[in-house]
């Protein structure tokens, strides 16, 4: 069995304030194999974009990484310096946003940033930087005639492929793509998450894929990862999961999801009672108790770890 390409362990994310701490990771493990396309899923707050950026070095002041550790390819990458961490990001982990005008200067067209991106990374002169570039663009499909256009000047499905392209342009070992597909509509979001399976599959690169939309993580992952305020409530292959789903919360994702029609799930939609707690009034035991149908009164008061078996929860633990 071949190494994982990226390894998280025991990571636990914390923002100080006035009156405590704030925890949004808390003590999450995970590998990503090479080539792997692996989702994370959940409501807004359960931890997803944050965990994409504490893997590539983005958590803002006066958030830290409390504990943990995380391995890229065998070497720790979470205690690196500024100037190393630069050297990593984009070269061998890149970052696909929500917003494809978040990551591309409006002022500045699309082959000048492909270049300089390609430039910053690779031992290349002016000329090779540019016929790669242009490459990037041919192969994410958009008519490198248009090297000298301005972001302003593509549609939204259009910039995130540009952005596709200069995430891959380094030949990155790993992907995060967060929400990479949430602001186009259904034609576009589907050519976008084929187009990024394909070029994967390709290039090798692994995926980490943060969203929201089951049925999303239907189409596109080989694995899951379910988050719930900030820890992972189950982890498995994704077929698998969705046909045999453990965890109440999970259950209840893939209830209120009309794409995914797995096993015997019930097409028609659910929808889970209460919202996901706020990071300063966790629930004590187990933080989905207050809102799950199937809660014991131990739930209340013990935390459940993530077992052996890939589900955190007590209606199936050993004893």
């Amino acid at each position: 069995m071949t190494d994982p390409i990226l390894s998280v362990r025991n990571l636990r994310v914390v923002f100080p304030h006035r009156h405590g701490e704030l925890v949004p990771i808390d003590d999450i493990s995970f590998d990503v194999k090479k080539g792997e396309i692996i989702g994370f899923v959940g409501e807004s707050g359960a931890g997803k974009s944050m965990t994409g950026a504490a893997i590539i070095g983005l958590i803002d002041p006066p958030g830290y990484i409390e504990r943990g550790e995380i391995w890229l390819d065998n070497e720790r990458i979470d205690q690196l310096d500024v100037r190393a961490a630069n050297r990593i990001r984009g070269r061998r982990i890149s970052m696909v946003f929500q917003d494809p005008l978040t990551s591309l200067n409006p002022l500045r067209t699309i082959g000048d940033q492909l270049v300089e991106t390609i430039l910053t990374h690779l031992p290349v002169n002016a000329n090779e930087a540019k016929r790669k570039a242009m490459a990037g663009l041919e192969e994410v499909d958009i008519d490198p005639g248009r090297f000298n256009a301005y972001p302003h000047e593509f549609s939204g499905g259009m910039r995130q492929r540009v952005v596709i392209a200069l995430a891959l342009s380094a030949g990155p070992e790993l992907i995060i793509a967060d929400e990479p597909t949430t602001a186009l509509d259904v034609s576009v979001q589907a050519q976008v998450l084929d187009l990024l399976k394909k070029l994967c599959r390709e290039h090798g690169t692994s995926v980490i894929l943060i969203t929201h939309d089951m049925g999303v993580i239907a189409e596109t992952t080989d694995r899951v990862a379910v988050l719930y305020a900030g820890r992972l409530a189950e982890v498995g292959n994704t077929h698998e999961l969705l046909r045999r789903p453990q965890h109440p919360y999970t259950r209840g994702l893939i209830a209120s999801t009309p794409a995914v029609e797995y096993g015997d799930i019930s097409t028609e939609l659910f929808q889970i009672s209460g919202t996901m707690p706020r990071l300063d009034a966790l629930p004590s035991g187990c933080a989905f108790h207050p809102r799950c149908e199937q809660a014991l009164d131990y739930c209340a008061s013990h935390r459940p770890e993530l077992q052996q078996d890939g589900v955190a929860c007590w209606l199936y633990a050993d004893g």
